[in-house]
């Protein structure tokens, strides 16, 4: 689905990402693991196209997206969706204009059914009956699952995660971890998670990569990864 080379990227004169090579297989969910500052995120926004690359690059289902132009990109990302690390919600917009913003603005559906399908999105994340609420009026867990929610809108095949459960409680961590795998399953999607939660990591992930100042060290099952002999890997998932 996804297949990265050489990706490099920096801001001024600090290198964040390092010949980075991956690939993400069709119907996987790839985590991506590191301390903060290593990359990660960065990573995720090169690959939806909000950060252009210095050098290497990205291919999703066989089409190289470095170099695009801004209205090739988002035809690409129509069948992409992203939640944001602070979930990144419209404050002036009520849940049903969060969640059916991208339909509204790329299809022509109607009114009626843009509604439809909001309805129907919230109840995939456990949150029916919400859509006049403002997003001032939700916790944080509940503002992660209509982000989920206005992500899985346009019924995407590839989602991506920036620290889903950054700012959670335990309770309302475990929710969208349960949620991830529930996605996961009943929408058939690609899901990269870029996390250093080690619990949330390890319960989602079919396989993971983990990333060291800009370059990933290792990759693999997440059997493999807590049999790994690389001492950095054994330091970062020591205790979890």
């Amino acid at each position: 689905m996804i297949t990265i080379k050489n990706l490099t990227k920096s801001f001024g004169s600090k290198k964040v990402l390092k010949n980075v090579d991956i690939e993400i297989n069709m119907g996987e969910t790839m985590v991506i693991m590191g301390a903060s500052g290593t990359g990660k995120s960065v990573l995720l926004k090169l690959i939806i196209g909000l950060l252009e690359p210095d050098n290497g690059n990205i291919w999703i289902k066989d089409r190289d997206i470095t170099g695009l132009s801004s209205k090739e990109m988002d035809e690409i990302r129509k069948k992409m969706g992203m939640v944001f690390q602070f979930a990144a919600l419209f404050d002036s917009l009520t849940v049903r204009e969060n969640i059916g913003f991208s339909l509204s603005r790329h299809t022509g559906l109607s009114r009626n059914k843009i509604d439809e399908m909001v309805a129907e999105k919230l109840n995939m994340v456990g949150l029916p009956g919400i859509e006049d609420v403002m997003p001032s009026d939700l916790s944080g867990g509940m503002k992660k699952r209509v982000s989920l929610a206005r992500a899985i809108s346009m019924d995407p095949e590839i989602i991506l995660y920036d620290e889903p459960t950054t700012g959670l409680d335990p309770l309302a961590a475990d929710d969208i971890n349960n949620l991830i795998n529930k996605l996961h399953e009943q929408l058939k999607v690609t899901s990269i998670v870029v996390t250093h939660d080690m619990k949330s990591a390890f319960f989602v992930a079919t396989r993971m990569a983990m990333i060291k100042d800009g370059q990933i060290i290792f990759t693999g099952t997440p059997d493999e990864i807590r049999q790994a002999d690389h001492p950095w890997v054994k330091e970062f998932i020591s205790f979890f």
